[in-house]
């Protein structure tokens, strides 16, 4: 029942696959102070890391997002088309020639790539020596667990030991727990098979701010300005990593 309360009403109608869902969502972002706050952070965090130099940007899954505010010259990417997408391919294939990016950067994406192999690959092909990836994802703690598992629409299953799973729809396919196990369960097996891949960083973020702001698919439950002192209780929180964060920003650079 409060699953129906809190569900917003520009969503109904719409497959979780409707290529038409990213314009509603693009405006749902952007409508919702609280959440555009959340994606503000993760943008933030994500172009600080950048490498330095020349070199193109790519982002995978662009969806509703609006990261090409914070890093000009920004590729923008989907799966499926929207107005303003440069290119369409599946992650699995990158349509770049070898070294050509500076860094390929995501948010929300990796754990929805069937494949996630099949892309670390192409990405150590594409991406430049010294250059990196960079994503927030989900992330697996006692607190993310029990979300995850009983509020959330997502598979997540930490227990899994196929990094792969079927793909059934560009964001209906999923395993949110896959950054988890890729770069933390199984990090020793990660660094036998993708040598060229070094695990730079692994930051557990975000316990509770984007579970009070509703996400893209429910109404806020907080005022955008209770947003700063939520940003205090997320951070103290973090500092029990195992325990509470509901998200991580990770870091992987390539190496010469």
């Amino acid at each position: 029942m409060l699953k129906r309360l809190l569900y917003l009403p520009a969503l109904r109608g719409y497959q979780l696959d409707d290529p038409g869902i990213f314009e509603v969502e693009k405006r749902i972002i952007r409508s919702k102070p609280f959440l555009r706050e959340i994606y503000t952070e993760w943008y933030g965090l994500i172009s600080k890391h950048l490498p330095p130099g020349d070199g193109s940007v790519l982002e995978i899954g662009s969806g509703a997002g609006f990261l090409e505010e914070f890093i000009p010259g920004l590729i923008l990417s989907d799966v499926q088309y929207r107005q303003g997408i440069s290119t369409v391919f599946n992650a699995q294939q990158l349509p770049f020639a070898c070294q050509k990016l500076r860094a390929i950067v995501m948010c929300n994406v990796l754990h929805h790539i069937p494949s996630a192999g099949s892309f670390l690959k192409e990405a150590a092909r594409c991406v430049r020596e010294d250059g990196c990836v960079l994503m927030v994802e989900p992330w697996v703690t006692n607190w993310s667990s029990f979300v995850y598992r009983r509020l959330h629409h997502e598979p997540f299953d930490p227990e899994t030991s196929d990094w792969n799973f079927p793909a059934n729809g560009p964001l209906s396919s999923a395993n949110g727990a896959l950054p988890w196990i890729l770069f933390h369960r199984d990090r020793d097996r990660f660094a036998r098979e993708y040598p060229e891949w070094s695990i730079e960083d692994i930051r557990p973020i975000m316990p509770f701010r984007y579970l009070l702001s509703g996400g893209v698919s429910r109404r806020s439950l907080v005022p955008v300005g209770a947003f700063q002192f939520f940003r205090g209780v997320d951070h103290m929180l973090s500092r029990w990593p195992r325990i509470f964060p509901m998200f991580a920003f990770i870091r992987l650079a390539r190496q010469r």
